[in-house]
């Protein structure tokens, strides 16, 4: 896989630009837990996921944290490079969930691209609506549904992404995505684990009765 089939509007570009993103494009790994991209403290540039697995999310000024969404293989994220954007300002973190290999157009690069081309251009608000989305999808979560079908909706997202029943994952990590403490997240496991649904074991949630989640 390289980079030009991940990029949707490639094959608009002109000579002249596609010769400037392959001239300045970065390649970085990342092991699992690194910080791809730190808020407003930078500008990282347009994030490419060549392999591997990230997570975005906004952090509160008590320190609690609430995923926003992830990205997978050959997904894109115009977010990192807000400061090309006039009037945007979004404190995002983006750190990797699994070891990850990354492209990275420089944030100057990309603005020039975006100014000269209309279909880059018009992709990056594409970009934007989408992420606009997820955020407005995560205010409907928090503010509608109670915290037992987050739960289970997220437990079920896990074991759809990591293809296993049986989760390595710790209730603070939980807590973290959902933007909630971690006592709470402990008490509505084991309301789970009394109900049959789930059995818990130290760092690991086992899906014992999905059906049931998935009615939650």
């Amino acid at each position: 896989m390289d980079f030009q089939s991940c990029f949707p509007v490639w094959n608009q570009l002109t000579a002249a630009q596609q010769e400037l993103i392959n001239g300045t494009l970065l390649t970085r790994k990342v092991t699992k837990g690194t910080m791809v991209h730190n808020g407003n403290l930078e500008c990282t540039g347009l994030l490419v996921v060549k392999t591997g697995q990230l997570r975005s999310y906004i952090l509160s000024e008590e320190g609690r944290e609430i995923t926003i969404y992830r990205m997978f293989d050959m997904d894109l994220c115009v977010l990192s490079a807000s400061c090309i954007i006039r009037s945007i300002q979004f404190e995002i973190m983006i750190e990797a969930e699994k070891d990850t290999e990354l492209w990275i157009i420089p944030p100057g690069v990309y603005k020039k691209i975006m100014e000269e081309s209309a279909p880059v251009a018009n992709y990056t608000n594409e970009l934007m609506a989408t992420h606009f989305s997820d955020v407005m999808w995560l205010m409907e979560q928090i503010m509608w549904k109670s915290m037992d079908k987050r739960v289970a909706a997220f437990l079920l997202e896990e074991c759809a992404i990591e293809g296993t029943n049986k989760l390595k994952i710790t209730h603070e990590v939980i807590a973290n995505h959902l933007g909630t403490h971690r006592e709470v997240v402990t008490r509505m496991l084991r309301y789970f684990q009394s109900d049959g649904l789930i059995a818990l074991s130290r760092g690991t949630v086992e899906i014992l009765n999905e059906e049931k989640l998935e009615a939650l």
